[in-house]
């Protein structure tokens, strides 16, 4: 009983839970057990069980039935007071995904008491403001059946023991350099890799394993080590790893726009439908950045895409085909579900072959869109011009989009306005 009155000793004494529960057995005719009675009570006084995935609520308390997918034994370690402690994790699941629960001292014991297939009750809170985490305050093992579909168990593993892995590299960053903790700097690359089972995000902090190997290639990667606090899967390489390339037929999953869930880490495909401006804002490091709102669609459903950063800067239009590659599902704000597509996401314009161009033209804003249009061709470009801007612009063209490497203003002419006409009544004439 004292198990379910931590979930409400903010509303009610102690006693008066334990009335309430010896009146709710006598009102079921001692049908129901003490635990049973609990937690109805619990139930009437609004602190129900919630599923794994409503656990990212801002609720201060959570009561949850998780079966043990991996558990890690007790480790003891240092406090800052020089105190000894002891922690252990377990990864819990349900039909909704799956949550890490630790264990702090005395609680990290009963991890030795659990088992794979095993199903726990658990009271527990978020440390702070992370909610991918839940700090156990009672747990318990319970007798009901919880069922994990396929896909619904993240990695599936608490540990951290490089995995060998057969994946194709679908995106692969520039070096970035970085400062570590001794101040010393270095240099790592950030890469998107796919399997059978989805996406992953991939860190090298040894750079030449990735820069000799180009996106759309299949590898065979050994000594990759799992990054369990990153959202999704996630892993980084290091000295230790190699990457080979390998003859083998790896493709993206992706999950049709209808099939999306309000929670999750998916990748998608299909036809924008709608496309709105980039709107620029400030984050809260004072940094400047961009957010663009879309709708995709696959002909059946259709599915609200947010772009943040510089994928909000990719030009796009209605009838565009569009790649989402490791985007977060996340409820919007009416009921609807939107896939956010920012840091670790990949948003490319497939079937699209790079070619220089110097185009001059004029500035036409479109739907959602700007064009540089000369009277006879029509391209997409991301530029900040007001309408009726004549320009020439120097770049790479992919499809009907230019991206300008020099952009020069032109100074319009009676001899320009006149071509413009000429090249427009010819257009027309065809």
């Amino acid at each position: 009983m004292l198990f379910h009155y931590a979930l409400v000793d903010d509303l009610i004494t102690k006693e008066e839970f334990e009335q309430r529960v010896e009146k709710k057995i006598d009102e079921c005719g001692d049908l129901v057990d003490e635990p049973t009675a609990a937690m109805m009570v619990v139930g009437e006084l609004g602190r129900e069980h919630v599923k794994i995935k409503g656990l990212s609520a801002k609720s201060s308390l959570f009561s949850f039935f998780g079966k043990v997918v991996d558990k890690t034994e007790p480790k003891e370690f240092d406090r800052a007071d020089g105190e000894k402690g002891w922690v252990a994790t377990l990864l819990l699941g349900d039909e909704t995904g799956t949550t890490r629960v630790v264990l702090w001292d005395e609680k990290a014991g009963a991890a030795l008491d659990v088992t794979a297939g095993e199903v726990l009750e658990v009271i527990g809170r978020h440390p702070g403001k992370n909610t991918r985490e839940i700090y156990a305050l009672a747990l318990r093992k319970v007798s009901i059946e919880i069922n994990i579909p396929q896909g619904k168990n993240g990695n599936g593993s608490l540990s951290n023991e490089p995995v060998d892995l057969d994946v194709l590299l679908v995106f692969r960053g520039e070096p970035r350099s970085y400062t570590r903790r001794d101040g010393s700097t270095g240099e790592m690359v950030e890469a998107l890799v796919a399997d059978a089972a989805g996406t992953a995000r991939l860190v090298a902090w040894a750079p030449e394993l990735l820069l000799a190997v180009s996106p759309g290639s299949c590898l065979h990667i050994t000594g990759a080590k799992p990054n369990q606090r990153d959202e999704g899967r996630s892993y980084s390489l290091d000295e230790k790893s190699t990457v080979v390339p390998a003859d083998l037929e790896i493709s993206v999953p992706f999950t049709p726009p209808g099939s999306v869930g309000d929670q999750g880490i998916y990748s998608v495909t299909g036809e924008v439908k709608q496309v709105q401006q980039p709107r620029s804002f400030t984050t809260r490091n004072g940094a400047p950045s961009w957010v663009k709102n879309i709708v995709i669609t696959d002909g059946s459903d259709n599915l609200n895409v947010v772009l943040w950063g510089d994928h909000a800067l990719v030009p796009l239009a209605t009838g565009d085909k569009i790649e989402v590659f490791h985007a977060t599902a996340k409820p919007g704000r009416f009921g609807n579900i939107e896939l956010a597509a920012g840091r670790g996401s990949v948003v490319r314009v497939p079937n699209e072959r790079a070619r220089p161009i110097v185009f001059s033209g004029t500035i036409i804003p479109g739907p959602g869109c700007t064009f540089i249009d000369n009277g006879s061709e029509r391209y997409l470009i991301d530029a900040d011009f007001p309408a009726g801007t004549e320009l020439q612009v120097t770049g790479t063209v992919r499809g009907s989009r230019i991206l300008p490497e020099e952009i020069v203003p032109v100074a319009i002419t009676p001899e320009t306005v006149t071509a413009h006409i000429a090249t427009l009544k010819n257009a027309l004439d065809e």
